[in-house]
């Protein structure tokens, strides 16, 4: 008895390892591909000056550059649950790392056309992502470690945002090609993520996607709205200031490569709080103080820099504190007020097509305001405003409920009934 108690202990041991082995590699593929979800994007505000001398773009036209991958998010997600039914989400998301890789490519290429196509494929490649990874996350983790692991991916977008956001004019003030070759070099980590994702298809393929494309989008639901506020909302802040703050504190006085530094410091405190937040959110499932608190933070935020913008600095730190906040919330709240993975993905389509297309009118439309009124105090002014209302509708969306699991119906129901 003892040996055959000895054997079967070393066979749970053997089928453990690679199990331990398996879930840690996908949990750094999630996290690269995380990192690829940003950072393609974050480096284009502090090289928006040069952009704009090269290619003699207006601000309305370098506003419209910063919008159009949020167009872009708006829509293609959509189209993604359908994609993942056909081919499966871990190869849907395999895929569109390779286009991201392309697009980034294409952008860096000499040419102006370059830069709008190679922008649009690479924000399509990022809307699989978006979609696809809260999806991932509710079919392979257990429901109380949702808001961790989201934390985590959102940590790796961060820290790889803000070092796009840093190193993008020493880059290209040091590498041959100046700002296309910054904008290019991202190719690299797109391919990186590619490698290591491509192993785990087989292991996180699952029925989840196929379900996903029939589970009906809850247009009719209001948490589900409320859900898609929030997360359209706190898109619009963070966009807005990745496209613009740079340019503003420039406007100010302050060098390119400073401000690009600044841009770094605004993210550096967006991490931070977004690793910090998962804590407190595993705590209260009613995280509506959270989502009001963390919106009414990034209103003093934008508020500090449209009446004193000397104190940019102290600025950058509590729109970071909010955003960061605010982002983790955004996400978490499309795993945890679904019922199940399938309508995660629903949800998750939903937010994103409705978010970004809220959003989108962010960088568009502050830089329509500062062609007109030739400075920044009213553009900031209106994202005060907005960020107001982000945290009423944070205080919906951050209700301890769920829709149901049914395609036909999305009435809320309490978590813990």
């Amino acid at each position: 008895m003892r040996v055959s108690h000895s054997h079967h202990s070393l066979d749970q041991a053997r089928q453990t390892a690679p199990g331990r082995r398996s879930t840690v590699w996908l949990l750094i593929g999630v996290l690269l591909v995380a990192g690829n979800l940003r950072a393609a994007l974050t480096g284009v505000g502090p090289l928006l000056p040069s952009i704009e001398k090269t290619t003699g773009l207006s601000g309305t036209w370098a506003g419209l550059l910063g919008t159009l991958p949020l167009l872009t998010f708006a829509a293609t997600s959509p189209l993604v649950g359908r994609t993942a039914h056909r081919y499966g989400a871990p190869q849907a998301l395999g895929a569109s790392l390779t286009v991201l890789a392309a697009g980034l490519l294409v952008r860096s290429l000499p040419g102006v056309v370059f830069l709008w196509v190679g922008t649009v494929v690479v924000a399509a490649a990022i809307a699989y992502g978006n979609v696809l990874l809260p999806s991932v996350v509710k079919s392979t983790v257990p429901e109380d470690r949702i808001g961790q692991v989201t934390g985590l991916y959102v940590t790796a977008m961060g820290l790889l945002a803000a070092v796009s956001s840093g190193v993008s004019v020493p880059l290209a003030d040091h590498l041959p090609g100046g700002w296309r070759t910054a904008l290019g070099c991202w190719a690299v980590l797109a391919v990186l993520a590619f490698v290591v994702w491509a192993p785990q298809h087989r292991r996180t393929d699952s029925p989840a996607p196929a379900r996903a494309s029939r589970e009906r989008i809850p247009w009719r639901s209001s948490l589900a709205w409320q859900v898609s506020g929030f997360m359209g909302l706190q898109s619009l802040g963070f966009y807005t200031t990745i496209a613009w703050l740079p340019s503003i504190v420039h406007d100010h006085g302050v060098g390119e490569a400073a401000a690009g530094w600044q841009l770094f410091l605004f993210q550096i405190i967006g991490l931070l709080s977004s690793s910090a937040l998962p804590l407190l959110a595993r705590r209260w499932k009613d995280q509506r103080i959270l989502a009001a608190s963390a919106s009414t933070i990034g209103a003093l935020g934008f508020a500090l820099l449209a009446v004193a913008p000397q104190w940019a600095v102290v600025s950058s730190v509590l729109t970071g504190l909010g955003g960061g906040a605010c982002l983790v919330l955004a996400l978490t709240f499309q795993g945890q007020r679904a019922a199940d993975a399938s309508q995660a993905a629903a949800l998750a389509s939903m937010a994103q097509s409705v978010g970004y297309l809220v959003a989108a009118a962010g960088p568009l439309l502050l830089g329509v305001l500062h062609d007109l009124t030739g400075g920044w105090t009213l553009p900031l002014l209106l994202l005060v405003a907005l960020t107001l209302i982000q945290a009423v509708v944070g205080f919906g969306a951050g209700r301890d409920l769920r829709l149901q699991a049914t395609s036909r119906t999305h009435t809320p129901t309490r978590t813990g009934e």
